[in-house]
């Protein structure tokens, strides 16, 4: 019996059975390609589902260039080109309806949520980055002109009309150029900036005596309205406003949550575009391939032109900027902006900075974790000043011209050419083919003739694409080197707050010691014990001496 219950299911207590053989184990030729088809069709589902919108834009660039290829043989007219063409028109249309209410809002708020001492030190920030970036840039465009020599051997097209294109008209002079961009920071009607600019304008007036024929007719400017968004004027008015917001303290907070609230709205609208994008991209590329001419013409002769430009963008963009970024922030950059492919996608398919803007906001802040206050406050200022991209082509294109009406350049004129796309980049305008327009104040800065312009404006739906793809990339980068700089600010200020209530702690601690020090000491006591027995020892004296 008590053998019996000494045993567990037949074998004693205190002995363990025996090993049970090992299942054999499963064939790996049949379980790994199994599991790894497994784990590679999920990280395919989630990449896909991640990226999706990406996946799309890219998708639809490609095939926008097969749509264009196809339909390119059928020789369609003119008509019916723009037909092909409406889906893309109504993309660029619905980004341009959200360009106004974003740049205002996003500025006012983040103006407003930032104090005036960050505000001061970010501005400062910001503008030393987009004048260096804008001048490295120039520095490229110059010396790979001078290397490459586009203007060398593209003579025959200045007498000849291969393009098909009629000459350019003279342009304002460099002066009045520069004292527009004056009058357009401070426009007289906040409702007109909204869709016009100031423009100077030229009338020839009579002056001299009539009567003995030394009439002399004179270039007068006139000030007149072009139509277009005064973007500089909308971005001054928004960044003072956002200030003064902040200047009234409780008053204004009611008024800065109607701005967030309306920005918030704003970039909902801009998620629900952004999925109409690759369906329009892929009409816009289409159309655009379809509306070439000659392409093998024009890039066999102005061929250098459009490599030595395309180089600068790749030069500026994938070295100079990511070096930057690297050297201020010590952080991969190519992994900020493997976050920002939509709207680089978008800025090649749209040639606008302006019409980007939307997908980068929203992108910066989802992808890359970008501040909302930093990037509602450097982005609609980089869109509408900071254009990298437009003076490497600028600076090409001065040299291009130069070179191909024989004219040596010295020392003082490359200087001109410099400063005069750094300066002029800042008021070009953030729409396809903005730059051709300034390349005419630096062509009149050093005295070079302005009809060759038709030549840029020949490749100019080549070369764009890229600039503004550098455009975009160059504010993003800033946004993110704005947003380390206040992050490290933000954890000193609180490390020494941190530190200020340790002291704090400290010296009240120090002070209730010496008080309760005080209260218990010994001295102190023995003082009060004998005080109080003289006093006592008094008032028996006194009662004795009054009772005799």
């Amino acid at each position: 019996m008590g053998t019996r219950s000494a045993e567990v299911n037949g074998y004693t207590k205190g002995t363990a059975p025996p090993p049970s053989p090992p299942p054999p184990p499963p064939s790996a030729s049949r379980l790994a390609p199994k599991g790894g088809a497994a784990a590679l069709r999920r990280a395919l589902r989630h990449f896909f589902r991640r990226n999706l919108l990406v996946v799309l834009t890219v998708s639809g660039v490609l095939l926008g260039a097969a749509l264009g290829m196809a339909v390119r043989r059928a020789e369609l007219s003119r008509a019916q080109v723009t037909y092909l063409a409406f889906p893309g028109e109504m993309l660029l249309r619905m980004l341009k309806m959200v360009i106004l209410p974003l740049v205002v809002c996003s500025l006012v708020s983040g103006a407003a949520s930032l104090d005036t001492r960050s505000l001061g030190r970010l501005g400062g920030v910001a503008v030393s980055y987009f004048l260096v970036t804008t001048l490295v840039a120039s520095c490229i465009g110059v010396v790979l002109a001078f290397i490459i020599k586009p203007g060398v051997g593209a003579g025959r097209l200045n007498t000849n009309g291969l393009l098909g294109l009629e000459n350019v008209s003279s342009h304002k002079d460099t002066t009045d150029s520069f004292l527009d961009l004056a009058r357009n920071l401070f426009p007289a009607n906040l409702v007109a900036a909204a869709f016009r600019s100031y423009a100077t304008d030229y009338k020839f007036v009579a002056v001299g005596n009539v009567s003995n024929g030394s009439l002399v007719y004179q270039k007068v400017p006139v000030g007149t309205e072009a139509e277009g968004m005064n973007i500089l004027g909308l971005v001054l008015f928004a960044m003072v406003f956002g200030v003064a917001l902040r200047k009234l303290g409780p008053e204004g907070e009611d008024l800065i949550r109607f701005f967030n609230a309306f920005n918030d709205t704003t970039m909902v609208l801009v998620s629900w575009i952004m999925w109409y994008v690759p369906f329009g991209i892929m009409f816009l590329v289409g159309s655009k391939i379809v509306e070439m001419e000659d392409v093998v013409l024009l890039v066999s002769s102005l061929g250098k032109y459009i490599f030595a430009s395309i180089l600068g963008h790749l030069i500026h963009g994938g070295i100079v900027l990511p070096l930057i970024y690297f050297g201020l922030t010590r952080k991969n950059p190519f992994t900020f902006l493997s976050g920002l492919i939509a709207p680089f996608t978008t800025a090649f398919a749209t040639c606008s900075s302006s019409a980007t803007l939307p997908s980068m906001m929203r992108c910066i802040e989802e992808n890359n974790g970008v501040d909302k206050r930093i990037s509602r406050f450097i982005l609609p200022i980089g869109a509408t000043v900071n254009m990298d991209g437009a003076a490497i082509f600028q600076c090409v294109a001065a040299v291009f011209i130069a070179q191909l009406n024989n004219t040596e350049l010295n020392a003082g004129q490359i200087f001109t050419i410099l400063v005069t796309a750094t300066a002029s980049s800042v008021g070009a305008a953030g729409i396809p083919a903005g730059g051709i327009i300034t390349i005419a104040i630096i062509l009149e800065a050093i005295g070079l003739p302005t009809h060759d312009l038709s030549l840029m404006l020949a490749v100019d739906w080549i070369v764009d694409r890229t600039t503004t793809v550098v455009n975009v990339e160059g504010d993003a980068l800033g946004a993110g080197i704005l947003h380390h700089i206040n992050e490290k600010e933000m954890k000193k200020q609180k490390l020494q707050q941190e530190e200020g209530a340790e002291l704090a702690d400290v010296r009240v601690e120090a002070v209730a010691n010496v008080q309760a020090e005080e209260e218990t000491s010994p001295l102190v006591t023995h003082r009060k014990q004998t005080s109080d027995s003289t006093a006592n020892m008094l008032e028996e004296k006194i009662d004795m001496e009054s009772a005799l």
